[in-house]
């Protein structure tokens, strides 16, 4: 997927969320099979920081804003998905607590060699993970978490070059 088209996706989002949803502009990521978006509320008054009742308002703060604006992010979502042919989920962070109301789980298909297939197996076996697939996804989690800034470089570079690759000469 192009950066241009991120960018429109992500512009048409912006442009029909209603001003008053979030504190900030919200945090729109696609990929080819979803678009997440996750808005900042605001905090409730007195309950910021990160002790428990901080924690017990954000959540009941983001419970409130699901409900309240359901009907309207269906209809955002629906929209979204005839045009850009995507699920839309939705989330939002409340302080330093943050929600994710639904998501897709798609199902990536790989080959693994015996080595590799061990490694799942040994983390099933160990009860860390209830199948091949959960280990799978442990797994990419774990090096998500611990490479997040190199995949960031890495995304960097790939959207340099995609943009100088549009701005090229047409072939």
């Amino acid at each position: 997927m192009s950066a241009t088209e991120q960018e429109q996706i992500a512009g048409w989002i912006h442009g029909r969320l209603p001003d008053d949803w979030f504190t900030e502009p919200a945090d729109v990521s696609v990929d080819r099979d979803e678009i997440v978006v996750i808005g900042r509320i605001a905090v409730p008054d007195g309950a910021e920081g990160s002790t428990d009742e901080a924690r017990e308002a954000a959540v009941g703060r983001i419970t409130r804003f699901r409900e309240e604006t359901r009907d309207q992010r269906i209809r955002i979502a629906r929209e979204a998905e005839r045009r850009f042919e995507r699920k839309v989920s939705w989330g939002a962070a409340c302080g330093e607590t943050r929600a994710l109301f639904t998501n897709v789980a798609a199902p990536v298909m790989t080959r693994l060699r015996q080595r590799e297939r061990r490694v799942l197996d040994t983390l099933v076996e160990a009860g860390v993970a209830r199948s091949r697939a959960d280990a799978l996804g442990w797994c990419v989690r774990l090096v998500g978490e611990h490479a997040d800034e190199w995949l960031a470089q890495l995304r960097e570079a790939m959207t340099s070059v995609q943009r100088l690759r549009e701005e090229g000469p047409g072939l």
